[in-house]
């Protein structure tokens, strides 16, 4: 059998052939076969510029399954603009606002709540986005299965932030009726993710080892409830690599004797975490394989580039015998032990992730737009893009419209009005407005108002966002989850290094599956990154990687991992993957100090407080701007940037 051969057998065992809704293809975008119909006018109609697709009957972007986050139509006009491409003519809309917001994301969002709340309910508003969709990185994965509404976020997975949310963004919270303290008493960043409800069905945690990595293909169940020992016992690890694992988890070791606790947390802060397994604890390789990816889902790169103090602060083992002191390191940037030093924020996961707080937003901004009262029933809501950008409201929101120049009329001193130029269905268009707040990727900025002073515009350029996919999986039951007793998995060496059951909540009429029998979504994370070099050209190369991957390789690949799996549970890749919906964000987390990297300056001379410097009526937001990849971070930007513009 030849390899062509062979690739073509293990494709059509993996299911390769079967037509899930991924392969109803539509100008480019993806979209379920259920909708298909519906939205045929909606992008039909696009090309010809009579009838913005937003507008066109059926236009419901979060059914859309395939390649989404950063889709194709999202990115191509910033990318055109980044390599120097110009537009000599824009037709001039006549429109006149009291402000324009770049970027309709959380951050862009809340500018526009924070300006009215500010300046009056009737300020004339408009929101830009190049998606198709509103909400940025708080994207909503919709899907109805079985005549079942079934949700996962596409992005931002929940209210949650290493420190206590401020006033303001609190206040925004509890002034969209999100009251969390009734939803939940945790207040711990672990909080259950419907682990409650699973392990009341005996499913657990469970590790993946590859045989790519680790030498065979093996599932253990059990971690964070059996002792390593025995959860190991069977694992493709050598007798010793086990004992040094069980001796990291379990183990009270001081690994620097002889040292203060401020003394120990400065020397964390300037050692990876793989160098203070290496070096202090002195681990094999296979350890180290191991504890690798623990750091992906929340930093986006490995242990190789995250410092020590960061991952003692974040919980992960190794410190129970370091006599680590709570608190912030003496003259150190942002405190990189957050949980440590304060437990937190109040947390809280919607169905959607943080799409919920958009659409909340949203609802505050363009009420025809987002029926209903409560957040409970905007879960359920079925928004209406048709009334997003009407004439004679307010505030109007207008998507797949990339900007490509934002200007001050006048000298930026003196200015009082802008103008912004923005490019929809290949033709570019100008309004104008009292100011503008970008709330888009701080890196694109430079592009967008080149006059910006040299030192700003370098200060934009360094702030370089983490890569990261999250892929929805839609399965027709997951009864192999429930004998082989798992419900999250942890999978250091594989193309997804985490996979789990969706969470499990329930919120007004929305109700997750109840029986194994019922369809069921996984939510799998991924984040390119190239291990060994620094974390920003680690993004870099992520991102490089991610933008030319196709989407026909991350079915492939989220198949066979699946299958390798699960397969012992009965799993089969043809019959029982029904959807899949690959969220590439090649521009994801905002980027946060990281001490490894980046200088220890004041707070004064970091770049995302250089980088958002107002520049006349020009103010700059998103959590790139607060050097946080949290929604907090975005309301608060969101809301220093409009202050910035009615104070000036």
């Amino acid at each position: 059998m030849t390899d062509e051969t062979s690739d073509r057998s293990k494709d059509k065992t993996l299911g390769m052939h079967c037509p899930i809704t991924r392969r109803d293809f539509l100008n480019g975008l993806a979209i379920g076969a259920t909708a298909a119909a519906a939205a045929q006018p909606l992008l039909a109609a696009a090309p010809s510029g009579a009838l913005p697709a937003q507008d066109a009957p059926g236009y419901y972007p979060p059914i859309l399954t395939g390649m989404r986050g950063n889709h194709p139509g999202s990115f191509e006009v910033a990318h055109a603009l980044r390599d120097g491409k110009a537009w000599t003519s824009a037709t001039d809309t006549g429109e006149r606002y009291d402000l324009i917001v770049v970027g309709a994301g959380i951050s862009g969002l809340s500018a526009a709540h924070f300006y009215r709340r500010y300046a009056g309910a009737n300020s004339r508003i408009l929101l830009l986005d190049n998606h198709d969709d509103f909400g940025g990185h708080a994207k909503r994965n919709e899907f109805h299965l079985d005549g079942h509404l079934n949700l996962l976020n596409g992005g931002t997975l929940d209210i949650d932030s290493p420190r206590p949310y401020s006033q303001i963004a609190a206040g925004l919270i509890e002034t969209l009726g999100i009251d969390i303290p009734a939803l939940t008493k945790s207040t711990r960043r672990r909080t259950d993710l419907g682990e409650k409800y699973y392990e009341a069905l005996g499913l657990e945690n469970g590790v993946f080892f590859d045989r790519e990595t680790f030498g065979a293909d093996k599932l253990v169940v059990g971690e964070g409830k059996l002792p390593y020992d025995r959860l190991f016992a069977d694992a493709p690890l050598s007798a010793r690599a086990r004992a040094q694992i069980v001796q990291i988890e379990e183990a009270h070791i001081d690994y620097m004797p002889g040292l203060s606790s401020d003394e120990k947390k400065q020397r964390m802060s300037r050692i990876s975490y793989e160098a203070f397994l290496r070096d202090l604890v002195g681990v094999e390789p296979a350890v180290l394989h191991y504890y690798n990816a623990r750091t992906k889902g929340e930093w986006g790169v490995g242990t190789d580039a995250v410092a020590a103090i960061d991952c003692w602060g974040f919980g992960l083992p190794g410190f129970q015998g370091m006599n680590l002191a709570k608190g912030s390191i003496e003259r150190m940037g942002p405190t990189p032990a957050g949980y440590e030093d304060t437990g937190g924020s109040l947390f809280f996961h919607f169905p959607d992730g943080n799409a919920t707080i958009a659409r909340l937003l949203v609802r505050d901004l363009i009420p025809a737009a987002v029926p209903g009262n409560g957040f409970d029933d905007v879960i359920t809501a079925k928004v209406d893009y048709a009334k997003l950008d009407r004439r004679g409201v307010p505030v109007r929101l207008r998507l797949n419209s990339t900007v490509i120049r934002v200007r001050n009329l006048g000298e930026p001193q003196a200015a009082r009005e802008v103008e912004v130029t923005y490019v929809r269905g290949g033709r570019a268009f100008t309004a104008r407005a009292g100011g503008a707040v970008l709330a888009g990727y701080n890196m694109m900025i430079p592009y967008l108002c080149p006059e910006l002073p040299a030192v700003q515009r370098q200060a934009l350029h360094a702030l370089v966002k983490t890569p990261l996919v999250y892929t929805s999986v839609a399965l027709t039951n997951w009864r192999a989850f429930e004998k082989l007793k798992i419900r999250k998995v942890y999978a250091p060496g594989s193309y997804h290094t985490h996979f789990y059951l969706n969470p499990h909540v329930d919120i007004g009429e929305y109700r997750s599956p109840q029986s194994p029998d019922e369809p069921m979504l996984v939510h799998m994370v991924r984040t390119p990154c190239k291990a060994g070099l620094a974390e920003h050209d680690q993004n870099k190369a992520g991102r490089a990687e991610l933008l030319v991957t196709s989407f026909e390789t991350f079915e492939r690949q989220i198949r066979d991992q699946l299958d390798r799996t699960l397969a012992p549970g009965g799993f089969d890749p043809a019959r029982d993957i029904t959807a899949i919906t690959v969220n590439r964000w090649a521009h994801g987390y905002a980027p946060e100090f990281n001490p490894l990297f980046d200088p220890d300056v004041p707070e004064s001379q970091r770049a995302n407080v250089v980088g958002r410097a107002q520049f006349g009526r020009i103010t700059i937001a998103n959590s790139d701007a607060g050097g946080a990849a949290y929604t907090d971070s975005a309301i608060n930007q969101g809301n220093r940037a409009v202050m910035e513009l009615l104070r000036s």
